[in-house]
């Protein structure tokens, strides 16, 4: 989906992130030279459907005189790693679309494809140019465009929680060194690998704090142990292939908070673990709530998709 701008007077982008019965809002400026400040957060339950409320905020809330993102659901895309073909980079994204053929279950004529370069830097000598492919089927674009456009919402451009998540990872990367963000929360996990603000790597699972706060002790145990064991194995394999750019850290971002999981994950892991924390790296003075590591952790998203920067995926 090419980016389309129209005039406006606000500076930045606005996400809008329809999602469980409800809205969110967040307009977030980066200037030069200043940390990324985040102008705007908002959350509206929905009432009288999805596209009436949307209408009525982008009334209230005078979207057109921002530019506009949103973002895919998890089940609406593929991002899938592949070797850079050996063709003209302007037939780069045509190759790459028919290598996807076995990987996926919608038509490729007409799926969304944008390719995501994995930075040089990260891969060791003599190893071919990497690339994440992310993919959609059109229909699944067409279905979430419109309802936008029933509401008379103009979308500057489309992205996907991957690159949401990379655009806070890229805050908080240490120079010269890599960053693994693991993200949890009601609906699963999603782990990140970062280089110079570039994603390199990604696993998602179905692990979440719904099953890691559950009433079943015994439960609680055992997804701790499979969490445990899921980030070893991830550390493992990304040193493995990208043994020349270490990891400097592990965030972690958890929602709802879940007790003494930081610890017990650094406790058994060989890279040093925190918790999240962003007011050292983005402005919250005109949203004082965002102080608070919680709801930062729980608005990261739509966060991280009004930081982006001006790149398109699909």
């Amino acid at each position: 989906m090419p980016p389309f701008f129209s005039s406006r007077r606000k500076l930045g982008w606005l996400a809008i992130l329809p999602q469980g019965g409800t809205v969110t809002l967040a307009h977030v400026v980066r200037e030069q030279n200043s940390r990324p400040e985040v102008r705007l957060l908002e959350n509206f339950s929905v009432e009288g459907g999805e596209r009436n409320a949307l209408q009525r905020l982008s009334i209230a809330r005078r979207f057109s005189a921002y530019a506009c993102t949103t973002l895919l659901g998890g089940d609406e895309y593929n991002v899938t790693q592949l070797d850079s073909p050996p063709v003209p980079r302007e037939e780069r994204r045509e190759a790459l679309r028919w290598a996807l053929k076995e990987m996926v279950s919608y038509p490729l004529e007409s799926a969304c494809v944008e390719v995501l370069d994995i930075p040089d830097a990260v891969l060791p000598p003599g190893r071919s140019a990497g690339v994440l492919v992310v993919s959609a089927a059109e229909r699944a674009v067409c279905a979430l465009v419109a309802v936008f456009e029933a509401a008379n919402i103009t979308l500057a451009a489309l992205d996907i929680p991957e690159l949401a998540q990379r655009n806070v990872a890229a805050l908080l990367e240490d120079r010269n060194r890599s960053l693994v963000f693991l993200r949890i929360d009601e609906t699963g996990m999603m782990l990140t690998l970062t280089f110079h603000g570039e994603l390199v790597a990604v696993r998602r699972g179905e692990i979440n704090t719904l099953q890691l706060n559950g009433n079943d002790a015994e439960q609680r145990v055992r997804v701790r142990e499979r969490l445990v064991l899921e980030l070893q194995r991830s550390l493992d394999n990304f040193d493995r292939q990208y043994s020349h750019i270490p990891i400097s850290r592990v965030i972690l971002a958890s929602y709802p908070q879940v007790e003494n999981l930081a610890a017990e994950l650094g406790e058994n892991t060989y890279v040093p673990l925190q918790e999240m924390e962003l007011s050292g790296v983005m402005d919250f003075s005109a949203i004082p709530e965002l102080r608070n590591p919680q709801y930062q952790a729980k608005n990261l998203l739509v966060i991280g998709a009004a930081l982006r920067s001006a790149e398109v995926v699909v």
